[in-house]
């Protein structure tokens, strides 16, 4: 069982280092498959077709992605898929970076519970606190979370804002990320809740851990922290949210500490890690200061260069300058 715990509350720490154990980013290379750029000599076309096999997609969402609802749904279920194979993978790809973090919450969650049944008495066990709990905690149930996700893609698409829409479209993905996650360790772990037969007990048949209040809460309580990582009191607003959520379901008599506590965890690092995966700069003010390099063709001209495009700030409009341009067997200018 700590096993499991151990797979769910650090599911997505494998990017702590910023590479995995085959020496890529987090965020899978972006390859480009125009046919100007595949190789035609034998050499050079195996090595272009491992590069592929590496990984065909880009994984990042465009502002111009999150306009055409075709684009933005082929490559979001195709995300989503990549998402659980990552994270139910990440067990495979601890090296002697991450295996601290597996360890420290393996023996944590080992502790909880072994403690769980001490806490849950703590509580006054009220039939108020079981009412208010179980209401306070539909902050962080899909009933809620949804239509706050669909505001903010709304807002986006009505005001032409493209990091709202990216909030909007990243939140989604980690909602569904989270509901799928929660959905088979539940099932894996089948642990009976404080207010059943055998409270506690694994394999039970009942569905306690982990908490998916907590998990949903967290994920898109992280992934909103992430975003505004520049303005603290949003960061404390979501945060706080998220840990009353995770706190009324104690209280709600719905689930023990480590419930939420590895909930809470898994979200936290899915939220994370969707945004790391997915986000796209130019949806993001401070992208001005982070350039992008794009090669220029004008083969009518028989010209190349490269020009530095600068973002532009929650808008898909850009500032780009060339850097130089050089005609074929001439002079450069």
């Amino acid at each position: 069982m700590v096993l499991v715990v151990t797979v769910a509350s650090t599911a997505a720490a494998a990017c702590d280092e910023g590479t995995n154990t085959i020496g890529r980013p987090c965020w899978l290379t972006v390859v480009d498959e125009t046919p100007s750029q595949i190789p035609q000599n034998n050499d050079s076309a195996q090595a272009g077709e491992h590069a592929l096999a590496s990984d065909r997609r880009d994984r990042i969402f465009y502002p111009g992605d999150t306009e055409n609802l075709k684009v933005l749904g082929k490559k979001l279920l195709l995300n989503i898929l990549l998402d659980e194979k990552d994270i139910f993978t990440s067990p495979f790809r601890m090296n002697r970076h991450t295996a601290p973090l597996w360890l420290i919450g393996a023996a944590t969650t080992a502790g909880l519970i072994a403690a769980d049944r001490h806490i849950a008495d703590a509580f006054e066990n009220s039939r108020g606190q079981v009412r208010w709990g179980g209401r306070i905690s539909q902050i962080g149930a899909p009933s809620t979370l949804v239509p706050i996700i669909a505001a903010y893609y709304g807002f986006g698409v009505w005001r032409d804002h493209a990091k709202a829409r990216e909030i909007g479209v990243l939140g989604t993905e980690t909602l569904i990320d989270s509901l799928l996650t929660v959905a088979v360790l539940k099932e894996v772990a089948r642990r009976n809740r404080p207010d059943e037969k055998d409270p506690g007990k694994f394999w039970g048949g009942g569905s306690s851990f982990p908490s998916g209040h907590s998990i949903q809460m967290w994920s898109i309580a992280s992934l909103v922290a992430h975003e505004y990582k520049h303005r603290p009191v949003v960061q404390v607003v979501a945060y706080s949210l998220a840990g009353v959520v995770s706190a009324s379901r104690i209280a709600a008599r719905q689930h023990f500490a480590s419930d939420v506590v590895v909930g809470g965890a898994m979200g936290w690092f899915i939220g994370r890690y969707v945004y790391e995966t997915h986000m796209s700069h130019l949806a993001h003010k401070h992208s001005s200061l982070m350039p992008m390099i794009m090669p220029q063709f004008e083969p009518s001209q028989h010209r190349f260069g490269v020009t530095l495009a600068f973002g532009g700030s929650g808008s898909t409009s850009s500032f780009a300058t060339p850097l130089a341009f050089h005609k074929v067997g001439g002079q450069s200018f």
